[in-house]
């Protein structure tokens, strides 16, 4: 099952399944941004990745004595979301806990992801709740945007643009995790071209602070991507390195992937959340398309 938004200007459609965005169209071009999940390249739009962001050590993680395993960005992005509001312009999803989740993941949890369409801006809400004593989480998004956007254009015509500009950390990925003794300064002070090489060693994960700003621009064209947020400490740039493909990601993330030298208790890993019984956790993020 699928779900509309519209504003006056642009059409969305999300997903039940995984509460994920599938297209964001300007109506006036009717230029598709959302990558049309093509399984040759990658069968996925933009997925929720909870309750972990990227891959954990060995695909398991140890809380109070017990080993649980999970794979690569959790289950959310394969479970169905039940829809708790909409009108014409917004909805809201949510997912619980089950006795399905509590076999991977021991805590009782309510997740919604909310969706508002306002002219061409979508905001994109997560607001997730415990039930339990203490939990531990990660949450963070996967958009993938069309690059190229425009026909008779190419990936190599379009750039990735910063704001603010300044160096930020560059965490390096060695295998399918990082490695946080080999961090770098990377030059986002300016802007980078966008080629399939980029992607080379995988994902581009940066470290941010405060308000950031990312967007996929052309000089041949108008056409673009804006992504904005707040309080999402990584990003992650990311386009598949076993193949050419025509789309880049956008990923605020609030978590990432265990560190190589990672020991797989839950509580010491790198860039995780923890909430108490009561708690909510709150954080947002914007698509802009023009």
């Amino acid at each position: 099952m699928t779900l509309n938004l519209e504003s006056d200007t642009a059409k969305v459609t999300i997903n039940e399944l995984g509460a994920e965005l599938s297209s964001f169209i300007l109506k006036e071009t009717c230029v598709e941004y959302i990558w049309q999940a093509d399984s040759h390249f990658w069968g996925r739009h933009a997925p929720i990745l909870f309750p972990f962001v990227g891959r954990l050590k060995n695909d398991k993680y140890l809380y109070k004595g017990k080993v649980y395993k999970m794979t690569q960005h959790g289950f959310a992005r394969d479970m169905m979301f039940d829809v708790i509001e909409k009108d014409d312009s917004s909805a809201i999803l949510e997912l619980k806990s089950s006795q399905k989740t509590l076999e991977k993941y021991p805590f009782e949890f309510r997740l919604l992801i909310g969706y508002k369409l306002a002219k061409n801006e979508l905001i994109i809400s997560y607001d997730v709740s415990t039930l339990s004593d203490e939990m531990y989480f990660s949450i963070g998004g996967h958009p993938a945007f069309n690059v190229p956007l425009i026909k008779g254009t190419k990936m190599n015509d379009y750039y990735l643009q910063f704001a603010p500009l300044k160096s930020r950390t560059k965490i390096p990925l060695k295998g399918s995790y990082i490695d946080t003794s080999c961090k770098t300064l990377a030059q986002t002070n300016t802007p980078i071209q966008l080629k399939h090489e980029l992607f080379k060693e995988d994902a581009q994960i940066l470290e941010t602070k405060g308000r950031n700003t990312f967007s996929i621009l052309s000089d041949k064209h108008s056409r673009g991507v804006i992504v904005s947020y707040e309080e999402f400490p990584f990003v992650g740039f990311w386009s598949p390195n076993t193949v050419e493909a025509p789309f880049v990601c956008i990923e605020p993330w609030c978590g990432i992937a265990d560190d190589t030298s990672s020991n797989g208790k839950i509580e010491d890993k790198i860039g995780i959340n923890k909430l108490s019984k009561g708690d909510i956790f709150s954080r947002s993020y914007s698509i802009n398309i023009q």
